[in-house]
């Protein structure tokens, strides 16, 4: 059983704990999913979630802000069960991010939906030539009369393939660079919308590689005002890079649960692993790894509920250290696990290989080094 004493901390409040205890018992009863067809699971996962309620603390309804806290804590209670189940929660909140936060009326239709499991959202920012690299995407949005014409690529869009609506980022060009990107809201079934391919991760998700051909949405679809989509997506961003590192500390947990139950179950020289002083090392520094993570993914979540406009700075640290430091968390499981780590279907060989993509999206590690470098750089 993961340790659940971190709930205690002053960053909570009783509805984060009651809201813990009730999605450990979901999760108990409910998970792992069937992981046979991964299309079906999320969709099936989100339905579930959905009618469970767990998805209405994925979006904020009209007149509502987000609670990071919540977002965090679901994430990392969802990722120390089952992976894939995380994955779907978090896209469900990631995809509607620009809708929660700058959605019209009309466009919180659509969050309704997918706050209640009966839609799958997607957040299509990334381009073959612009990761982390926003600023740089290609990807044109043309104005014709009252509507937009979009025409580009997009790629390592998660939920590509099964999702229902899309937000998607396009150059309009008002300015340059930063200041001439726009955010759309785009319904899968918009004529000129292709999934060009479906791409097949370490970590079975579903991934994919859009192409748009001259296709139209109308003026009611831009999300926010023209030029504002920078803007949009490190907004949503901000709220949650945080919880990318609160799905890493779910997976660090999960890994130390196995280890402890390995070490005091596995015998080497007729004692316990957990009696050898270089096993209980390994153990000391995962511990230690996990509630320094804890520490800085609850400090960034509760800075933004306490009302700060911008935690880039928080949230960078919390993404940087959660996920660098699970993956090595993970890592000692699986050398202690020795071969069995290494086996094919097994929790820590699952974990992984789960856990090397978070240090990469929403940012990569060495972008969020130079995040917190200019936020501390700029504060002197």
């Amino acid at each position: 059983m993961a340790d659940t004493t971190f709930l205690t901390w002053p960053f909570f409040e009783d509805r984060h704990r009651e809201l813990s205890a009730a999605l450990e018992a979901w999760c108990a009863a409910n998970l792992p999913a069937d992981h046979g067809d991964i299309d079906a699971a999320c969709k099936g996962l989100v339905a579930d979630l959905g009618r469970a309620g767990f998805l209405r603390h994925s979006g904020a309804g009209k007149g509502e802000s987000l609670d990071v806290r919540s977002l965090c804590l679901i994430r990392e209670t969802l990722a120390r069960h089952d992976g894939l189940a995380d994955f779907a929660f978090a896209m469900q909140g990631l995809g509607m991010g620009a809708v929660s936060l700058f959605g019209s009326d009309e466009q919180r239709l659509w969050l309704d939906k997918t706050r209640a499991g009966k839609a799958l959202s997607a957040f299509a920012l990334t381009e073959p030539a612009s990761g982390s690299d926003v600023a740089n995407i290609a990807m044109r949005a043309e104005r014709r009369g009252g509507d937009y014409v979009l025409n580009g690529e997009k790629t390592w869009i998660s939920n590509g393939g099964i999702a229902d609506v899309y937000v998607v980022f396009a150059r309009t060009g008002e300015a340059p660079g930063a200041k001439g990107i726009s955010a759309f809201l785009v319904p899968a079934d918009t004529p000129g919308l292709e999934i060009a391919e479906r791409l097949e991760v370490i970590a079975p998700h579903p991934l994919a590689r859009l192409q748009f051909t001259d296709l139209v949405v109308p003026e009611a679809a831009m999300i926010g005002a023209p030029g504002q989509g920078f803007r949009i997506a490190m907004s949503v961003l901000d709220v949650f890079r945080s919880t990318v590192g609160a799905a890493a500390l779910g997976f660090a947990r999960r890994a130390l649960d196995e280890t402890l139950r390995r070490a005091t179950t596995r015998e080497v020289a007729g004692a316990p692993l957990a009696e050898l002083q270089m096993v209980q090392g390994h153990i000391a520094d995962m511990a230690l790894d996990i509630d320094a993570s804890a520490l800085l993914v609850y400090r960034a979540a509760w800075t933004k509920d306490m009302g700060a406009a911008r935690v880039s700075r928080e949230a960078a640290m919390a993404k940087l250290h959660a996920t660098d430091h699970a993956q090595s968390v993970i890592d000692k499981a699986v050398q202690i696990h020795g071969g069995d780590g290494v086996r094919k279907g097994t929790v820590v060989e699952s974990l992984y290989r789960e856990i090397r993509a978070l240090r990469i999206y929403e940012g990569a590690s060495d972008v969020q080094k130079i995040i917190i470098a200019r936020q501390t750089l700029g504060a002197h």
